[in-house]
């Protein structure tokens, strides 16, 4: 059914795996509970609060998967790889017979057990150092049917003409400090595969990149990972489903390539990388300017998802500031302008910081369907946390679900009558 849009304008602001678990060091509270984030607080006061889940049961926790969710789309139909949908922010079309494959720069430790997962981010290393090492890697050691291509930092993508999609591959942030002998098993059951990635490490092992970062102390990018593959999904756009254009702002492939496939316009930002020097300041601008042309805007912040992975509490605790002064506060004074807006304020999966990797626990969110309505906060102070959301009892079976309900401006109902609609689960039923 297509939703009457008439001139509303819906902005969707994620904060990557800002959810987290009760800390000792916090004295028992997450991150995002003692971060100061006034304007998000301000918000819970007069939205309606939550709890989602964006993970189905049976999938990995994974940003794609996540991210597909809270566009509106099940991943149980629609989801093929993460790698696919990279291709396509790279645009990169992929042919029937095409596995893509993302293609991390890592950094490998020396140990006794072997070699181990030292950083999947090859200590985040810059776009331009990686793509000199890509450029290398192309001239010498991809051979045959493989094609590599350049990303950002340390994410780039591999395409195998022929590959098999149904490797069982692990991504490598989620096994920090870890041998890898076990999980590189998969690639050396491949030949095409195994091939590359022992050329690219030889490549990789003398490179000037590499002994400059080593003498400034940095980790070298000494290794490739391949994983996330496979081929091309069918989905329908959000102007097929539900009416809607829009825009899709972040700084990272994997979402740009699910708003290619989505329908929504990938606007780049100079200087966005992903992490906590991300450009913030031209995010909020590029997404105040496409909402004058268009119905949504996805506006995409990976930083305290890095943090998580880096096991850094300080660092997910400033990540989550940086998102709420520097890019929710900022839009929703830059909205008033426009009479009817709806605003989601959302973590996809939670990246707890003693884990170091994505979980499926459900998620926090936050709703203010008529944000510029004139009307003043009526509730008690409030907290948005994942303690606060939790509390409210209301608990919204998928991310699918979730946006259908931004998609219906009577959403600002009260929570009691919310709890009631659909996608919604009373206080003591089980959560889906």
């Amino acid at each position: 059914m297509k939703v009457a849009l008439e001139d509303w304008r819906t902005i969707i602001l994620v904060g990557d795996g800002m959810g987290d678990y009760p800390l000792e060091e916090l004295r028992g509270k997450t991150p995002l509970e003692a971060a100061h984030t006034p304007t998000m607080d301000g918000l819970a006061a007069r939205g309606l609060m939550g709890l989602a889940r964006t993970i189905p049961a049976s999938m990995e926790p994974g940003s794609d998967i996540a991210n597909m969710s809270l566009l509106g789309y099940d991943p149980l139909r629609y989801h093929t790889g993460r790698a696919p949908l990279e291709a396509a922010s790279m645009g990169i079309r992929l042919g029937p017979d095409e596995v893509a494959f993302r293609c991390n720069l890592v950094n490998l430790e020396e140990a006794p057990s072997g070699m181990r997962m030292g950083d999947y981010s090859a200590g985040h290393i810059s776009t331009p150092e990686a793509r000199e090492l890509i450029r290398a890697l192309q001239e010498e050691a991809v051979l045959g049917p493989l094609r590599l291509y350049p990303g950002v930092s340390y994410r780039h993508l591999l395409v195998w003409a022929g590959g098999n999609p149904d490797l069982r591959t692990t991504p490598p942030h989620d096994i920090p400090g870890e041998p890898v002998g076990p999980y590189g098993e998969v690639y050396r059951r491949e030949p095409v595969l195994d091939s590359f990635i022992q050329r690219a490490a030889q490549v990789l092992a003398n490179h000037p990149v590499n002994q400059r970062r080593q003498e400034a102390g940095k980790r070298t990018a000494n290794g490739v990972w391949l994983w996330g593959q496979g081929k091309a999904p069918s989905m329908p756009t959000l102007r097929e489903k539900f009416g809607i254009v829009g825009t899709m702002i972040s700084a990272v492939d994997l979402l740009k390539g699910l708003g290619v496939y989505a329908g929504l316009d990938p606007v780049p930002v100079p200087g966005a990388t992903g992490y906590l020097d991300t450009n913030y300041r031209g995010k909020v601008q590029a997404a105040l300017e496409a909402m004058e042309a268009g119905h949504l805007v996805y506006v995409h912040i990976e930083a305290p998802d890095e943090a998580g992975h880096e096991g850094s509490v300080a660092k997910k605790i400033q990540a989550i500031e940086d998102f709420d002064e520097k890019v929710v506060g900022p839009v929703v004074r830059g909205m008033e302008k426009f009479p009817r807006v709806r605003l989601l304020v959302v973590t996809d999966h939670l990246t707890p910081v003693h884990k170091r990797t994505h979980v499926s626990d459900p998620v926090p969110f936050l709703l203010v369907s008529h944000l510029n309505d004139g009307k003043e906060s009526t509730g008690p102070p409030a907290t948005f946390c994942e303690k606060s959301a939790a509390r409210t009892g209301i608990k919204v079976a998928s991310g699918e679900e979730l946006f259908g309900l931004l998609m219906q401006p009577t959403s600002s109902a009260p929570p009691e009558q919310a709890k009631n609609r659909r996608g919604f689960f009373p206080p003591g039923k089980p959560a889906p």
